[in-house]
């Protein structure tokens, strides 16, 4: 898949996610995973994350938000690291979380704290 949305989206993922994890997931990908792949960084990345409306803080915050309400961990994980790189605090990560738990549920505010935690742990040991 080559077209301007796609490398531009693939350059972003690259600077957001770390450019290991990206050619990983590329690298991992196999007939059947790979269009997910293209479809991911060409349309999240090249069309939404890379339009000028919201900064990649805001972005990063609105997914946290959202990845929590929808209990999918792994991503979550993924996303709170990305926020670090983005500029949010932790602070400001356990902030959204707190806010998760008021408007999602506690249980769903209590497992996106430890999955913060775990990504902050990660972060830290690869220091």
């Amino acid at each position: 898949m080559s077209s301007e949305a796609y490398e531009r989206g693939l350059a972003l993922r690259k600077e957001v996610l770390g450019a290991d994890y990206v050619e990983r997931s590329f690298a991992n990908a196999d007939e059947f995973s790979r269009p997910m792949q293209e479809l991911s960084t060409e349309y999240c990345w090249g069309t939404i994350w890379s339009r000028p409306g919201l900064a990649r803080r805001e972005r990063s915050l609105l997914n946290i938000g959202m990845i929590s309400a929808l209990n999918r961990p792994h991503e979550l994980k993924l996303h709170i690291k990305a926020a670090l790189n983005n500029g949010l605090t932790r602070e400001e990560i356990r902030e959204a979380l707190l806010q998760v738990a008021v408007y999602c549920g506690v249980p769903a505010g209590l497992d996106s704290t430890r999955i913060a935690r775990e990504a902050f742990a990660e972060v830290d040991a690869a220091a």
